[in-house]
């Protein structure tokens, strides 16, 4: 007889079978906090600091949950617009 659960290693196998088949393009990665805080090289504490309501210049992302993320092209353009706004305020 069949159980109604799987185990984790089935899980496992299901969830890499679907993401190989469905791959994003690399410049529709996620990023998490960390991936972010190591492109820029800064502390993970920062990218937090600027994702808050009230910073600033915040990087773009969204919450899944408790979790943030964020969009590998929107963070390059982020970083591209970061690069315009200081040489117009030179």
């Amino acid at each position: 007889m069949q159980t109604a659960h799987k185990t984790a290693r089935e899980l496992q196998t299901v969830g890499a079978d679907f993401l190989g088949t469905h791959k994003q393009t690399s410049m529709d990665e996620l990023l998490t906090v960390e991936e972010v805080a190591e492109m820029l090289r800064v502390p993970a504490s920062w990218v937090y600091g600027h994702t808050r309501r009230r910073a600033t210049n915040r990087i773009p992302g969204f919450r899944l949950g408790k979790y943030w993320r964020f969009r590998e092209a929107d963070v390059n353009a982020w970083i591209e617009r970061q690069k315009t706004e200081e040489r117009s305020n030179a």
